[in-house]
């Protein structure tokens, strides 16, 4: 989830192949080239294309343009949590509760940022990721990628020409000038908060001319301002809109070339403002069904997905699979390549059936069959279908192989418990509270997976209902 031409637009969509010359009247329009069932095809395309653009640019709206979320920071500034995440956290779905984030949104339309990052303990991991507004994650710093040293790396956009400055480890090039940095630090366990806070303090994000001692460059105005974030507004037509507006801040990749030529054709084209009221009635209807095929699609491969396998990664690793990357936004927006980590989990237990809170299950693990990790590995519960921390009387969120007091069996095989009360206190160190009534669902997180994990060679064990 690396440039953009501007299309002219006519002013409705009834594009004509015909001699004659158009009227004024909407409903006096030419015969258009373009059908309503081909209408609702590029619909339904370009609500799926735009779907992880959207709600990437929820998080950023809330982290750099919101002053009332709790995440606000503005643009260039990081908002680092010294804590686990806990089900207050709302506005990342799958959060993860293993390393606290360090989160960053970035806009390097006037000028490249430095990243500076300082030394850590080598039993530390850490990573920052680079998400586009694509959602490609298309760089990354961190313990696998470059190492625990202290570093400088330059964050630039698609435009960018300059010289590489004297002390820069290395340059990031982004294809858009909106980006997501998302940042996680391991904390090994609560007594830690104070090192993390420490570690936290010194991330760094500084404009270019300010590190170079340079005077601040000229500010780039765009067409269309950044919009106010609404929900509602991409299950209507004003999705087109809002995509018009974030669209400025891409440029075009050469292989989308005849799919920007395609969208246009109802609209879509960066810096130009979308008016319904120009659209006949028939051409909106059919943009409408477009968006409601799209969810239906959406939301089934959502209902039978069991791996993630590589739905995150760059725009190669991804080969332009819109579908796929839209599908990784609504499951687990900013996660990780497979190289940096693995997820799986399940919404079902052994048998396919899916898993209830009113039910009782064991997740077995041979010795043999652990989750094989450079680094290390968790189980986070999440509620269905809104994909949140599940609330519980032990404030108990995540378990894995550094949790505390975990305890395996005589022959090395792990049990860990999945219910809503306790399974016993003699049990209760291998306890992942689930919710007490409706569906769950689980995600494992394998950091640094060995190959077989990366694979698909080793399997995640399904959970078994306690008879």
């Amino acid at each position: 989830m690396k440039n953009l031409t501007t299309f002219l637009i006519v002013a409705f969509l009834a594009f004509t192949s015909c001699k004659k010359e158009p009227s004024k009247d909407k409903s006096e329009s030419t015969d258009a080239i373009t059908s309503s069932d081909s209408i609702t095809a590029i619909a339904k395309e370009a609500w799926i294309y735009g779907y992880p653009i959207f709600y990437n640019y929820k998080t950023i709206y809330a982290n750099a343009l919101n002053k009332e979320d709790r995440s606000y920071s503005g643009f260039n500034k990081f908002k680092s949590f010294a804590m686990s995440a806990t089900p207050a956290d709302t506005l990342v779905i799958t959060i993860n509760n293993d390393t606290p984030y360090s989160m960053a949104a970035l806009d390097v339309t006037n000028e490249p940022v430095i990243l500076e990052v300082p030394k850590i303990e080598n039993d530390r991991y850490y990573v920052m990721q680079f998400v586009d507004l694509y959602t490609f994650n298309y760089e990354y710093v961190g313990t696998r990628a470059t190492g625990n040293n202290a570093g400088k790396y330059l964050i630039a956009g698609p435009d960018w020409k300059g010289e590489k400055p004297k002390g820069i480890d290395k340059v990031l090039n982004s294809e858009t000038n909106l980006i997501f940095l998302v940042g996680r630090t391991q904390l090994h366990d609560p007594s830690d908060v104070g090192n993390l806070k420490k570690i936290q303090a010194q991330y760094k994000l500084i404009p270019l001319h300010e590190y170079t001692n340079q005077p601040a460059p000229e500010v780039k105005k765009y067409k269309m301002p950044l919009p106010v974030w609404k929900e509602t507004d991409y299950s209507s037509p004003q999705f087109i809109n809002v995509l018009n507006s974030l669209l400025q801040y891409a440029n075009e990749d050469s292989s989308e070339k005849e799919l920007r030529a395609r969208f246009a054709k109802i609209g879509i084209v960066p810096g130009v403002p979308f008016d319904s009221s120009k659209y006949p009635p028939e051409t909106i209807k059919a943009i409408e069904k477009g968006i409601a095929e799209a969810k239906q699609e959406l939301d089934s491969k959502l209902t039978t997905l069991k791996e993630f396998g590589n739905l995150f990664g760059t725009r190669a690793e991804l080969q332009n699979n819109y579908l796929n990357r839209a599908i990784a936004a609504a499951a687990g927006i900013y996660g990780n390549t497979n190289i940096e980590a693995v997820y799986t989990g399940s919404l079902n237990d052994k048998d396919n059936q899916p898993l209830l809170g009113n039910k009782n299950y064991v997740l077995k693990f041979s010795k043999k069959d652990l989750p094989e990790a450079k680094y290390f590995w968790s189980i986070t519960m999440y509620n269905i279908p809104k994909r949140f921390l599940v609330p519980n009387p032990i404030k108990k969120y995540s378990i894995g192989n550094k949790s505390k007091g975990l305890k395996y069996e005589p022959n090395g095989d792990l049990i860990i418990y999945l219910q809503s009360t306790s399974p016993g206190k003699e049990k209760e160190s291998n306890w992942l509270p689930t919710p007490k009534e409706g569906k769950f669902m689980f995600v494992t997180r394998i950091y640094g997976p060995l190959p077989d994990v990366i694979n698909n060679v080793w399997k995640m064990p399904l959970p078994e209902i306690i008879k």
